[in-house]
C-alpha cells in the first residue's frame, strides 16, 4: 500500500480505503500489551507454589513488566525515522509474540522474570504504535476511528482478571502466554498485509544517547519511587528520577530537534494542554479502579465477587460513550466536548465522596459510576486529537512518545497520591470514622484532581463551532 495516495492529509475529511482494516490490526497489538499488564494477577499464587519462590520475589512478574513498559518508549520516535512505523510494529509485534512463548516455557522464578521484561521492553512500544498508526491514517478524523480503537485498549485490564481466571479454572498458568502466541501470530500476519509502508515518510534520525541514558532510567525509577514512596529507598529512587528528568531537559534543550524528544513540541499551546489532560485523565481513572474496591471490601464489606458486579457501570459508562465519541466530536468543539465529559466525572466523583460519608446505596453507586466512565470517555480521545492537529505530520512520532510517557506516569503518581493520603488518614482518625471520614476525604481529594482536569480542559482553543 502506497502512503502517498493513501493517507489523508491534516485536511481531509475523507478516510481513504482500507483505514478500519488498518485500525483494527493496530488495535490487537495495543490490546495485547494492555491485558498482559493485569493478566498475570490472578496466577501470582499458582507460580508461587510452582516455582517455589516467594511471593516478594514472584510479585517481580508483575512489576518488572509494567516498568519493562517505560523503557522502551523514549526509543520511538528514533526507532520509526530509521526503520519506519510499520517495521517498528512488526518487530515488536513479534518480540512479544515470542517472549509471550518464552514465558509460558520458563523453568524457574528468575527466568519468568526476566522473560517477561523481555516481554514488557517489546509490549511498550506496541500502544505508541498503534496510536501513531491510527493518527496517520486517520488525519482529522482522528476521533471517529481512535474511539474504535481505544475502548477494547482501556477495556483489557478489566478483562485480564477475568480471562486470567477462565483459564486458571481448566488449565495451568502457563496456558496465559500461551494463548498470545496463536493470536499473536495471526495479527502478524494481518499487519504484514494491512498496515502501510511508511518508510519514505521518515527523516532519519541520530540516536540521542546521553537523553536515552537520562530518560529511561528516570521514567523507570519515577515509577518505582513512586509504587514505593512509603519507604525511604523508594523516596530516594523518586528524588533520584527527578534529578534525571532535569538533567533530560537540559540536554534535549540544548540538542533541538536531534533530542529523544523534542521539547519544542511542547511550546504549542494546544499540544502542551493535550499532555497534561491525557496525564490527569490516566492518572484519576487508574486512583479511581484503586480506591473504589479497596472502599467496598474494606469498608462496605461487600465479597469480591460483588464487588466486580458492583464495579461493571464503570465499563458500562465507558462502552456507551466511545461509539459516539466520532459524531459528537463532529458536532460540539472540542473544549465543550472535553469539559462536559470531565464534569461528569468530577460529578461522579462527588457522589461518591458523598457515599462513603453516609453509607452505601447501589443506585447512587450505579449512577456515580456510569457518569465516571462516560465522563472519562468524553476526554481523552478528542483531547488526544487536538494534540495531534497542532503539530505537523512528521512530528506524530515524536508527539506519540511523548504523549504515551505523560499517560503512563499519570496512572501511578496520583495512585501514589491518593493511596499515601489515604492510609495517612485511616492512620490518624478514630476507628469509629474510619469508613465515613477516611475513605469520604480520599474520594474528595480524587475530585480535586479531576478539578483540575475539568479546569484543564478549558484551556483547549475553542474552534469553529461544528455542524
Amino acid at each position: 500500500m502506497n502512503t502517498r495516495t493513501s493517507l489523508p492529509s491534516q485536511g481531509s475529511d475523507q478516510l481513504p480505503p482500507g483505514t478500519w482494516k488498518i485500525v483494527s490490526v493496530a488495535a490487537v497489538g495495543s490490546f495485547m500489551a494492555q491485558l498482559d499488564a493485569t493478566i498475570v494477577n490472578v496466577s501470582l499464587p499458582d507460580l508461587v507454589a510452582t516455582l517455589h519462590a516467594p511471593f516478594s520475589y514472584i510479585q517481580w512478574v508483575v512489576s518488572g513488566y509494567l516498568l519493562a513498559l517505560a523503557l522502551t518508549l523514549p526509543l520511538n520516535g528514533w526507532l520509526v525515522s530509521r526503520l519506519g512505523g510499520r517495521a517498528v510494529y512488526l518487530w515488536c509485534f513479534g518480540a512479544f509474540t515470542l517472549t509471550s512463548g518464552l514465558c509460558a516455557l520458563a523453568w524457574s522464578a528468575p527466568s519468568l522474570i526476566v522473560f517477561r521484561l523481555l516481554q514488557g521492553m517489546a509490549g511498550g512500544l506496541l500502544a505508541p504504535m498503534a496510536q501513531m498508526t491510527v493518527a496517520r491514517v486517520a488525519g482529522r478524523q482522528m476521533p471517529r476511528v481512535a474511539s474504535a480503537m481505544t475502548a477494547p485498549v482501556l477495556l483489557a485490564p478489566l478483562l485480564g482478571p477475568v480471562v486470567a481466571g477462565a483459564i486458571l479454572s481448566i488449565a495451568s498458568w502457563r496456558w496465559i502466554f500461551l494463548l498470545n502466541v496463536p493470536v499473536g501470530l495471526a495479527a502478524f500476519a494481518l499487519a504484514v498485509l494491512f498496515l502501510p509502508d511508511d518508510r519514505h515518510d521518515e527523516r532519519p534520525r541520530p540516536l540521542d544517547l546521553t537523553g536515552l541514558g537520562f530518560l529511561a532510567p528516570a521514567l523507570v525509577s519515577f515509577l518505582y519511587g513512586m509504587d514505593h514512596v512509603a519507604r525511604l529507598y523508594g523516596q530516594a529512587t523518586l528524588g533520584a528520577s527527578l534529578v534525571l528528568f532535569v538533567l533530560y531537559v537540559r540536554s534535549a534543550r540544548r540538542k533541538g530537534d536531534d533530542a529523544l524528544i523534542d521539547l519544542r513540541l511542547l511550546r504549542a499551546p494546544a499540544f502542551s494542554v493535550s499532555a497534561i489532560i491525557m496525564f490527569l485523565t490516566n492518572g484519576v481513572s487508574f486512583a479511581g479502579q484503586m480506591l473504589l474496591p479497596v472502599w467496598l471490601i474494606h469498608a462496605c464489606g461487600v465479597s469480591p465477587e460483588r464487588t466486580g458486579l458492583f464495579m461493571a457501570p464503570l465499563g458500562v459508562g465507558m462502552m456507551c460513550v466511545y461509539p459516539l465519541i466520532g459524531r459528537l466530536s463532529d458536532r460540539f468543539d472540542a473544549r465543550d466536548l472535553t469539559g462536559c465529559g470531565a464534569l461528569l466525572s468530577f460529578v461522579g466523583t462527588l457522589i461518591l465522596a458523598l457515599l462513603a460519608y453516609n453509607g452505601l446505596n447501589v443506585v447512587l453507586l450505579a449512577l456515580a459510576l456510569l457518569l465516571r466512565g462516560g465522563g472519562g470517555g468524553a476526554v481523552g480521545i478528542p483531547a488526544m486529537s487536538v494534540g495531534y492537529a497542532s503539530i505537523a505530520r512528521p512530528d506524530i512520532p515524536m508527539a506519540t512518545t511523548a504523549l504515551n510517557i505523560m499517560q503512563r506516569i499519570g496512572g501511578p503518581t496520583l495512585i501514589t497520591a491518593c493511596a499515601t493520603f489515604l492510609g495517612w488518614r485511616l492512620a490518624t482518625i478514630a476507628p469509629s470514622h474510619v469508613a465515613s471520614e477516611a475513605y469520604a476525604e480520599t474520594f474528595g481529594l480524587l475530585a480535586l484532581f479531576h478539578g483540575a482536569l475539568l479546569l484543564t480542559t478549558r484551556f483547549i482553543k475553542s474552534s469553529e463551532r461544528k455542524r
